[in-house]
């Protein structure tokens, strides 16, 4: 009887194995991790912000709706809870995607607002915050490029058979991803007009005359 269990035993871990139970294992494990970077880089993001805010707010106080509406984005993106149930909800991941987004645009339109100011593009401390933010963007792109590569590698395996019936047996679902077309959306920079408070969408290619 004992040597029947061992081989019952070996049979069902050779099958597991087969059908693909490691491959998931090892992907969701390869997911867990990128995400940790995604959230490292993007909290590295939001902790620039006061700091950002603040320095330009001493060259340029009067552009109050820009700088709020930086500091505003930046709240929203402070008050989600990241939990790792997030991955695992489509929902709950649109909404701390569509948050960093709009992070994402705040910030692109502080840095128009910025080039009318010589003495601040000039300040020692601005320069430094804008060269860390810059640093920072590139790396959260290579995380997210990590993340969208390893989620994308597991819900092949996840859809795939027969890897798909030990992945429906074990509880094991289709996770959501990044995607960019409404980030780049939120993100294009308007066009300022100086002097009259006013912004405006820009709808003319960069570099060409409106």
């Amino acid at each position: 009887m004992r040597k029947l269990w061992v081989a019952l035993t070996v049979l069902l871990t050779l099958g597991l194995s087969g059908c693909g139970y490691n491959t998931l294992q090892t992907a969701d494990e390869q997911i867990k991790a990128s995400w940790s970077e995604v959230v490292n880089q993007y909290q590295r993001r939001a902790d620039l912000v006061p700091n950002l805010v603040n320095t330009v707010k001493g060259f340029a106080a009067q552009e109050k709706d820009i700088l709020l509406g930086v500091t505003n984005a930046r709240a929203k993106v402070g008050s989600l809870q990241i939990t790792p149930e997030v991955l695992n909800d489509p929902q709950a991941f649109g909404q701390f995607q569509k948050a960093q987004g709009e992070l994402s645009g705040a910030l692109s339109r502080l840095l128009v607002v910025t080039e009318n100011y010589p003495q601040l593009k000039s300040d020692a401390n601005f320069r430094d915050l804008q060269a860390q933010l810059e640093g920072t963007e590139n790396r959260i792109t290579v995380a997210r490029n990590r993340y969208i590569q390893a989620v994308q590698a597991y819900n092949v395996t996840v859809r795939s058979f027969p890897s798909n019936l030990i992945a429906k047996y074990f509880g094991y679902g289709v996770k959501p991803n990044f995607t960019v077309e409404n980030e780049q959306t939120i993100a294009i920079p308007p066009v300022v007009e100086f002097g009259t408070g006013a912004t405006l969408p820009q709808t003319t290619p960069q570099g060409a005359k409106p």
